[in-house]
């Protein structure tokens, strides 16, 4: 069962907009990594697929306690994979409803006039362009080292660096073992779209953090000065506390908070890796936090980067993420205007 619960996890963190689907996977702490790679891809593949079957079946109505995204990958190996890999109440479960799932997709391939699972994605094959010119970006951690011995040590692996970029339109260009420096973040530097860098020294020693331009921007423009005390609200997986950690060259303060014990462990795991000290890290609701208390005084910058729909987002992934429902984006936004408002209820900010 735990290779279907760091599925669904790995679907929630992409839903959330936490990081890109390699990255998920690789900081998810599941022993291996490949097979959660593949799981994940092939239900993202299927996604709108499985929405449709799960729609269908009424599933999520008849099981209250099963989650969607773990619906989604229960549902992907019982019709489409290998068949299921676990035991106890979700496979009993699964086969309960084996066979009003299977009429389901029976009566799909009717409507769609094929005979195949797979002409099913005939609509998803395409990649889309815009996913294809996102380039892989790499944030260097300069708790560890600087940008010009990252760039070296990336010459001596056989890449070309081509200095700064002068325009966003020069980063779409870029192929092969080539690589810029960004044109507006000083310590992040950008390789083409299919880069892979999960298995490179530097990443596997927390020399370099993999983390996507639009999730360096806001500790960057925080902009908190050594020494500072600054909350991090809504702190898993970590990128953006480890970002801050540099910022502030592991001088002042970091509370970072996050309700998911699971996430807080990867979060552990991930600071440790990039060296960061001075983090106090709680598994708590940043909403629960009291402002009156004694310890938070001094805090003067919070990071808030609340949980989002994640509609603006270019998948890396395969698959399109389905459009977020009326009742999602008001419940989210009811939860970011209880933040934002509880954030500036603190007396130093």
């Amino acid at each position: 069962m735990a290779l279907y619960s760091a599925a669904a996890a790995v679907l929630e963190g992409l839903e959330r907009g936490e990081g890109g689907l390699k990255s998920l996977v690789f900081n998810s702490g599941f022993p291996h990594v490949r097979q959660l790679y593949a799981l994940v891809s092939e239900t993202l593949r299927y996604a709108s697929v499985l929405e449709k079957l799960l729609d269908g079946a009424a599933l999520l109505q008849a099981e209250k306690k099963l989650a969607p995204q773990l619906a989604k990958v229960l549902v992907y190996d019982l019709l489409f994979g290998k068949g299921l890999k676990c035991g106890g109440r979700w496979k009993a479960l699964a086969r309960r409803h084996r066979a009003r799932l299977e009429a389901e997709l029976a009566r799909m391939k009717v409507r769609h006039k094929v005979s195949r699972n797979e002409d099913l994605l005939a609509p998803e094959k395409a990649v889309s362009a815009a996913a294809s010119q996102v380039p892989r970006y790499v944030r260097v951690n300069t708790l560890k080292t600087c940008v010009d011995d990252v760039i070296d040590f990336f010459k001596r692996q056989g890449y070309a660096y081509l200095g700064k970029a002068a325009s966003v339109e020069e980063l779409k260009t870029l192929s092969g073992k080539k690589f810029l420096l960004d044109l507006h973040l000083p310590e992040l530097l950008v390789f083409p779209s299919q880069t892979d860098l999960h298995d490179n020294l530097l990443y596997t020693s927390g020399h370099i953090i993999l983390q996507d331009k639009a999730s360096c921007l806001p500790a960057f423009l925080l902009g908190p000065v050594a020494g500072s005390h600054v909350i991090d609200a809504c702190a898993a997986p970590g990128n953006k506390t480890s970002h801050l950690a540099a910022i502030l060259k592991n001088k002042g303060q970091i509370f970072a908070f996050d309700v998911d014990p699971k996430r807080v462990a990867t979060m552990n795991t991930l600071l440790t890796r990039a060296g960061v000290t001075g983090c106090q890290l709680a598994q708590q609701d940043f909403l629960t936090v009291d402002p009156r208390d004694p310890k938070y005084s001094r805090v003067t910058h919070i990071l808030l980067d609340p949980s989002c729909s994640g509609s603006g987002m270019v998948t890396r992934g395969p698959g399109e993420q389905a459009a977020p429902s009326a009742e999602r984006l008001q419940a989210l936004a009811g939860f970011q205007r209880r933040v934002l408002s509880h954030a500036l209820s603190f007396p130093a900010l």
